[in-house]
């Protein structure tokens, strides 16, 4: 939702920049992060509280708690940060400004069936079925149990 290109990010920073991203997007129910020093600060605990958000930490070491958003962040450095040769913190934040764009519109995501986000959109909005768009989007988080075994007559084993 925002990426922040600077030599430095502190609590007060990531504060400010939360609060311009509430004030486009809306107040998310609950914050995930990890427990970097910047999401641990006094500023940032002040700015959760002020704003009435829940801020929940993942477990130290356990970046698979917060999936989404590290599956994100790994595709972001493979496909823009390894693949670029930054020639300034201006140049920088330039393409990291473009890039959320094109992952959103134009880059294929597997789990759209390898269709760039705003052509599965069109699809969803041709369809003009609600019920439909759910569908193909759940995902169960729970595997499907395992079917009833079925019990076999033991087979005798001769021995040799």
């Amino acid at each position: 939702m925002a990426a922040v290109v600077d030599t430095s990010i502190s609590g007060r920073r990531v504060a400010r920049e939360l609060t311009a991203l509430i004030a486009r997007r809306g107040k998310p129910g609950v914050i995930v992060s990890d427990d970097g020093t910047e999401f641990t600060s006094n500023a940032i605990l002040e700015w959760a509280e002020k704003m009435q958000v829940k801020w929940h930490y993942i477990a130290p070491g356990k970046p698979m708690q917060n999936g989404n958003c590290e599956a994100f962040n790994g595709r972001m450095r493979d496909e823009l940060l390894n693949e670029t040769l930054f020639f300034g913190i201006d140049h920088a934040r330039a393409a990291v400004a473009r890039w959320p764009h094109i992952y959103n519109t134009e880059r294929p995501h597997s789990a759209l069936g390898y269709q760039a986000p705003a052509v599965f959109a069109a699809q969803l909005n041709a369809m003009g079925d609600q019920l439909r768009a759910t569908e193909l989007l759940r995902r169960s988080p729970i595997a499907p149990s395992a079917q009833p075994r079925q019990i076999q007559q033991r087979t005798l084993v001769s021995a040799g």
